[in-house]
């Protein structure tokens, strides 16, 4: 029921906290958290989540790692995920833009890679559209 000007103060103050625990060393790792029902899609709230730790002072590598690196080292499996190198497992998105340029390049999705099967754009898009459909279709 907040006002907009009061919604964008709280979250302006987030960023400022998520700032501060950065530069103190505290590790963050992606994922958003918010419960169902808020307009939060999980893979899709992601790239949010991403643009929001760079508005918050970090890197677009410091933010890539808490979807990558950070969760690998959080588990203890760095030696096995978390970068893509030989002997490792990996699943890959493949982007058309540079996301170190601009954070929000994480969303020019070219392809990706799942369990050793590539999917283009094309074949994510008819997913999708297919995912929207059986969606509409439910009562």
């Amino acid at each position: 029921t907040d006002d907009i000007a009061t919604r964008k103060k709280f979250i302006d103050k987030e960023l400022e906290v998520v700032g501060m625990l950065e530069k103190a060393g505290v590790p963050f790792l992606a994922g958003t958290d918010t419960p169902a029902g808020v307009h939060i899609f999980p893979g899709f709230s992601l790239h949010e989540e991403l643009e929001r730790f760079v508005a918050a002072g970090f890197t677009p590598l410091e933010a890539l790692q808490t979807a990558t690196l950070n969760p690998a080292q959080f588990f203890g499996m760095a030696g096995q995920l978390g970068a893509i190198e030989e002997g490792k497992l990996a699943d890959m998105v493949l982007l058309s833009a540079n996301p170190m340029e601009d954070i929000g390049n994480t969303e020019k999705i070219a392809g990706v890679f799942v369990n050793g099967r590539y999917f283009s754009h094309s074949q994510i898009e008819k997913m999708l559209r297919g995912v929207e459909a059986r969606a509409r279709s439910r009562p």
